[in-house]
C-alpha cells in the first residue's frame, strides 16, 4: 500500500510539473510572437472638448463647430434657420 501511495504521488507531481512547463513555454511563445509583431503607434492626443449647442429649431445637440450662427441663435443646417423656432 505504502508503494502504491509513493508512485501515485510522483506521478501527480510529474504531470503537475509537466503542466507548468508547458504553460510557461505558451506564455514564452506569445511574448515572443508580441514583441515580432511590429507595434501600433499610440492613439493621437485628443483635443480639448469642444462646446455643444442645441439648435433653435429641432433642438439636437451638436459640436458648435459644426452649428450655424445667425442672429444670436443656433442652428443645425440653414433649412432650420429659415424655418425659425418652433413653437
Amino acid at each position: 500500500m505504502g508503494k502504491l501511495l509513493l508512485w501515485a504521488i510522483v506521478i501527480v507531481g510529474a504531470l503537475l510539473v509537466a503542466r507548468l512547463l508547458a504553460r510557461s513555454a505558451r506564455v514564452n511563445n506569445e511574448t515572443l510572437r508580441a514583441g515580432s509583431l511590429p507595434r501600433k503607434a499610440p492613439p493621437p492626443p485628443v483635443d480639448e472638448p469642444e462646446a455643444m449647442v442645441r439648435c433653435a429649431h429641432c433642438g439636437i445637440h451638436m459640436p458648435r463647430s459644426e452649428a450655424l450662427l445667425i442672429n444670436g441663435e443656433t442652428w443645425c443646417s440653414s433649412e432650420h434657420a429659415k424655418l425659425g423656432q418652433r413653437q
